[in-house]
């Protein structure tokens, strides 16, 4: 939907309030006319978006006044509870059904009485319409209907609501035409203004910009009131920042340096009905309080409470909530920054309305006294968040005051730096408070935020502040899921910030990994940008185990949080009751040391075997979020992958080769994980053997071993094979001995015939033909650069190419295997027949090798092996017989 549009409010500078009664929106409404007042509570909804909360009142419909149900209620009773029926209806809902609904939507649009029916009819359409990310096409009278609808000043508010949320839905548009040239009232404008952001127009955008400071600029005392029309100029600055003239962004500039300083600190009138035999009369409510309910004794700001509030009050949280953002916009760097030297107080200026301020203003260029307000009003906010909240959606409100808080006193120190050491000065005390509660831990990250930007300009060793950030937070917290995305997006945004603490960053990935583990499908996408900023070559080796351990640190992570709870508070179906074993793995003190290693905070350079640790932990193998963890590992190792190639050298090539071995038959059971992870494996052997071609001769032994002992996975071990025909060679390295050669060849020779006469069995499955078909080729090429071997090869891809022709019952694969086995072994045997060009082809020098011709289709090794087998067979009369 794009109601957001209206209301351009950044991201986590406001927090959705959807709990709020129907009687409190109520309240706001009426405290919408100028001069009035509203709910207290209710003062969190300018935070959200205007139009979002109406369409909510929209959707729910009219509510008796003697029941105050929350306005979450009765959305979901009567619209969210049957949600997924109806979305999959109205998708599947035909072109006619649509347009005989459309037609009914215009009839009643076309009465002079509306009556409920037109509301209901809007809320169908609505959802037809917004249930598809395609559009859908409405006819050209409905459109136009909705449109003059939604301009109607006669028309009622929640019907304006629900033609500007079909029309959003509808943007863009050719067959809109709407305009807001001569709209008065602003919540009429609002609504209108969000059809037009929602179509994109830049010019567009930029008349719209100039109507609303047109109505801004005629406002009389007891005109409309203005909480509609700052969110606009919020949304339409993001947009387009050069919407609006230098005079205008000054005289702006001055009036929110106002609204956040100078609000009243008194509650507003509230009019009671005096009863059937009294006239009404006004009563003041007396001051606003603290969330302590503490008299305020200082200005009004977000955190002040009170039962009804004024204009200017409003008007006041409206300015916060678009603060960091016009800063941004407005400020040094941005498309609507003032010159710094220009001191002009605009007078005679188009807009001498709104540039009327105080006198204390007139020291002060426009910027600069929206950033001493800004300053001002911030430490207002880090004093009242230390205040006890009497209730818990004050408590939670004060969190997200102090967060945006704390991140615009981030942008004031970056456009200004006087204000650094005063900021700083605040701040240290406030991180001190902040690490020991851990309710307030998400706002430990703008904090840390801040000490990245201007630690090393205010000469503070910030180090501390890294430390306790990833250590403790990670281990604690990695089940929070808002937690775990702001740190890995703080972590992200913040890299060409860490400098010199970069170590830090990397050598916390065990901790950062937590994160990842727990909450996998959200998280893999900003892992893959974050990994080459993690890998170096100190933690390369460490790095890959934890990965492939990846599900097993998801299992002892979830053990871990089981173990907390009593065992009378776990539901009947929890995996550690049915098998106890697993929570007393947690105290075994054989295994409780590898769970520390596993749960580790920091890498510890050491590396350790957690077979015993698999198989106490089998039992939550099942579990979805280690399921899904899993299907995120192979993406993980392409990405670790992908950044290690751009600095290994042949010492690490070597290592990670050797780790693939290690762990393509040590990995954690979990349905599918095992056959994901060694197709990763299987393309990076090889890609590992490129980069350091005489990795094959240093590790002879081990790859001996390796295809000598017990077989591995299919994918793996072909990829292995392959390696040794293509780098164990003279050419490569001049270290590689007939030897050497000749081993490779007997325990190559010994795995084909033990592959091929092996009967299938549940430990030993039938072999894929890709592994015989390797193993015949590599052979082959040992052979061509030993020729000793040739008549032993010949002799065997005979015996094979027999077999083929007649399978016995051991593990030959089918038909089309056995196809591609007879051709490659009758191809092999033909280019052995002339040594001297199978030696060439098998084994190129490097000058022809390098520009890999053979690779081409057109140049390929089939071409090669036709051409030698037509020199060579019997039928051609060019060889004797």
């Amino acid at each position: 939907m794009h109601h957001g549009t209206l209301h351009g409010t950044r991201p986590g500078s406001r927090r959705c309030c959807g709990l709020f009664s129907r009687s409190r929106q109520r309240a706001e409404r009426q405290g919408s006319s100028p001069g009035g007042g509203g709910s207290g509570s209710s003062r969190r909804r300018m935070f959200t978006t205007g139009a979002e909360s109406l369409l909510r009142q929209a959707r729910a419909g009219p509510q008796p006044e003697s029941r105050p149900v929350t306005a979450q209620g009765v959305v979901s009773r009567s619209l969210v509870a049957g949600l997924p029926t109806l979305s999959s209806l109205f998708r599947e809902l035909r072109d006619e059904e649509l347009g005989r609904l459309c037609a009914r939507v215009c009839a009643l649009l076309r009465e002079e009485d509306w009556g409920p029916d037109a509301p209901d009819a809007l809320r169908r359409l609505f959802l037809i319409v917004s249930a598809t990310k395609y559009n859908r096409r409405l006819e050209r009278p409905c459109l136009a209907l909705l449109q003059t609808t939604l301009c109607s000043p006669t028309c009622p508010e929640q019907l304006q609501l629900l033609c500007a949320a079909v029309l959003r839905e509808m943007s863009p548009c050719d067959s809109l035409s709407l305009s807001c040239d001569h709209i008065q009232n602003t919540r009429q404008l609002g609504l209108v203004a969000s059809v037009l952001l929602a179509q994109g127009d830049q010019q567009q955008v930029r008349s719209l910009a100039q109507r609303v400071l047109k109505v801004l600029e005629s406002r009389q005392p007891e005109g409309p009131s203005l909480r509609h029309l700052l969110p606009i100029v919020s949304k339409v600055t993001s947009l387009a920042p050069d919407a609006l003239r230098e005079e205008q962004t000054r005289a702006l500039s001055k009036r929110l340096g106002d609204w956040l300083r100078y609000a009243s600190v008194q509650q507003a009138v509230t009019h009671s009905s005096g009863g059937f035999f009294s006239t009404p009369r006004a009563r003041q409510l007396g001051p606003v309080t603290e969330v302590d309910g503490a008299v305020a004794t200082d200005f009004f700001t977000v955190l002040s409470t009170g039962q009804r509030f004024t204009e200017d009050q409003w008007l006041n949280v409206q300015a916060f909530s678009m603060l960091r953002a016009w800063l941004l916009d407005s400020g040094p760097g941005g498309s609507s920054a003032p010159d710094a030297d220009d001191k002009s107080e605009l007078e005679g200026s188009t807009l001498s309305v709104l540039s009327a301020a105080s006198t204390a203003g007139h020291l002060l260029p426009p910027q600069q006294w929206l950033r001493e307000k800004a300053f001002e009003y911030c430490q207002r906010l880090l004093e009242q968040s230390n205040r006890r909240a009497l209730k818990k959606a004050d408590s939670d409100l004060q969190k997200a005051c102090l967060v945006e808080a704390v991140l615009v006193l981030d942008v004031l120190c970056q456009q200004d730096p006087s204000f650094l050491y005063r900021t700083l000065s605040c701040l240290k005390p406030l991180h001190t408070r902040l690490r020991g509660d851990p309710a307030w831990v998400r706002a430990l990250l703008p904090v840390a935020q801040f000490f990245l930007h201007h630690g090393e300009a205010a000469a503070v060793d910030a180090e501390a502040v890294y430390q306790h950030l990833f250590t403790r937070i990670p281990a604690e917290h990695f089940h929070s899921p808002m937690l775990a995305f702001e740190f890995v997006q703080f972590c992200r945004d913040s890299l060409p910030l860490f400098g010199r603490n970069l170590g830090i960053l990397r050598t916390s990935f065990p901790n950062l990994f937590k994160f990842l583990a727990w909450n996998s499908p959200p998280l893999t996408s900003d892992f893959v940008a974050l990994l080459p900023s993690l890998v170096d070559a100190g933690t390369a080796v460490e790095m890959l185990h934890l990965l492939l351990d990846l599900p097993c640190l998801t299992a002892a992570l979830d053990l871990q949080l089981r173990s907390l709870q009593a065992a009378s508070e776990r539901p009947p179906w929890d995996v550690s009751i049915r098998a106890p074993g697993c929570l007393e793995a947690l105290r075994d003190s054989q295994v409780q040391g590898l769970f520390q290693h596993l749960l580790r905070a920091h890498a510890s350079g050491t590396v350790e075997r957690l077979t015993p640790l698999y198989r106490l932990l089998q039992p939550l193998a099942g579990c979805a979020r280690v399921v899904q963890c899993a299907e995120a590992v192979p993406t993980l190792l392409r990405a670790f992958f992908s950044a290690v190639t751009q600095f290994v050298d042949g010492a690490l090539a070597s290592q990670l080769a050797l780790l693939l071995l290690e762990r393509s038959d040590s990995l954690y059971q979990v349905p599918g994980y095992e056959a994901g992870v060694h197709r990763v494996l299987s393309s990076q052997f090889p890609a590992l053997c490129k980069l350091h071609p005489p990795l094959v001769v240093e590790q002879a032994k081990e790859l001996l071993e390796f295809v000598g002992g017990p077989r591995s996975g299919g994918h793996v071990l072909t990829s292995v094979v392959w390696a040794i025909g293509e780098y164990l060679s003279v050419s490569w390295d001049r270290r590689c001995t007939v030897e050497q050669i000749n081993n490779f060849f007997e325990a190559l020779e010994a795995l084909l015939f033990e592959v091929t006469q092996s009967r299938p069995s549940t430990t030993l499955p039938k072999c894929p033909p890709q592994v015989i078909t390797v193993l015949m080729t590599t052979l082959t090429k040992l052979a061509s650069r030993s020729q000793d071997l040739i008549p032993r090869v010949s002799l065997l891809l005979s015996k094979m190419r027999t077999l083929a022709q007649s399978p016995a019952t051991g593990s030959t694969p089918g038909e089309e295997g056995v196809g591609a086995i007879h051709t490659r072994a009758t191809e092999l045997l033909n280019l052995l027949k002339m040594p001297s060009v199978a030696q060439f082809v098998f084994t190129p020098s490097v000058e022809v090798s390098e520009p890999r011709y053979h690779r081409d289709t057109n140049t390929a090794l089939p071409l090669v092996l036709r051409t030698v087998s037509r020199l060579v067979e019997r039928e051609a009369g060019l060889l004797p017989g």
